[in-house]
């Protein structure tokens, strides 16, 4: 197995001087329109990004013994050369597409992602707001180890994707030619996708591609500016809350659950998933306050009569 180096580490220089350089655009070229910066929101994200690192390096114990035993397991030889990296990096992004689509529409992988989206602005220090629980992204690359690729491939790749990624997390580039952005992620296709307005929501999950999105339906083109964070947003810098506010809204919620399917339903159902019987109750509940408000027909005054000339 060839040395591949850790993409995401050689890159944290870069990381920091883009940041500043865009930081500083903003002081010289301002846009009220744009989130921009926080000092805070800022001080927040390098934060989550800091000890996503630190939790990374836990997770990946169990992770890579996962891996190492399937790829023992399987017949299955995939040799690291420069055309097969280019089908792993390929392979990669299209399994990372239905993860992070995965991690949009199941709750409980939900609150291992929404950290990512937790900001109101959107700017490169949002790339680095990243989770401290990527122990629920593991599974979705799982065929490829199957297939014969080997799990330090899948690292560096991962990688290439990740830092692929950054620079899409700004307001300072327009859109790209048209070629471009019909075929990769670009910032105009990353801003719908950490818009929280309601046509915007759960689009756009490619990673460096953008052709996924349009083969399985979930793209939405940039067209009016985005509201940045969530539909609820979560009022706090503080990187322990942020890391782990919606696991804490699940063990709530499943506390107040009436029933085990109501329970299995808060997990593994989409985040705002309510159980049927709930939603009928709040909109009894809708429907008489109306009633109530408007008060009984008998006591609305009646339409007034003109009076008959004399």
């Amino acid at each position: 197995m060839p040395h591949l180096p850790d993409v995401v580490l050689w890159s944290v220089p870069a990381f920091v001087l883009l940041t500043v350089v865009e930081m500083v655009s903003y002081r010289l070229h301002p846009d009220e329109d744009a989130a921009g910066y926080e000092a805070k929101d800022a001080a927040t994200s390098v934060g989550m990004g800091l000890g996503s690192l630190v939790f990374d390096a836990l997770w990946k114990i169990p992770i890579v013994a996962i891996y190492a035993t399937i790829y023992e397991l399987t017949p299955l030889r995939v040799p690291v050369l420069w055309w097969t990296l280019i089908l792993m990096l390929l392979a990669q992004d299209f399994f990372y597409y239905w993860s992070h689509r995965g991690h949009h529409v199941i709750r409980v992988l939900w609150a291992c992602h929404v950290v990512h989206h937790s900001s109101k602005k959107f700017n490169l220090t949002t790339a680095l707001r990243q989770p401290w629980t990527t122990w629920t992204v593991w599974p979705f690359y799982v065929p490829m180890v199957a297939l014969g690729v080997h799990p330090a491939a899948i690292a560096f790749t991962s990688g290439a994707n990740l830092l692929y990624q950054f620079w899409v997390h700004t307001e300072r580039i327009d859109k790209l030619p048209r070629p471009f952005e019909f075929v990769l992620n670009t910032p105009s296709h990353h801003r719908v996708h950490h818009a929280s307005q309601g046509g915007y929501l759960d689009r756009n999950f490619g990673g460096i591609l953008i052709i996924w999105d349009r083969m399985f339906g979930s793209f939405v083109a940039e067209t009016e500016r985005p509201v940045y964070g969530l539909t609820k947003n979560i009022e706090t810098f503080n990187p322990l809350r942020v890391a782990t506010h919606e696991y804490a809204a699940i063990a709530r919620d499943i506390r107040a659950a009436d029933s085990w399917r109501e329970r299995a339903g808060r997990v593994f159902r989409g985040p705002g998933w309510q159980p049927a019987e709930r939603v009928a109750a709040e909109e009894a509940r809708k429907a008489a306050e109306e009633a109530r408000k408007a008060g009984p027909a008998g006591d609305r005054a009646p339409a007034s009569v003109e009076e008959p000339a004399t």
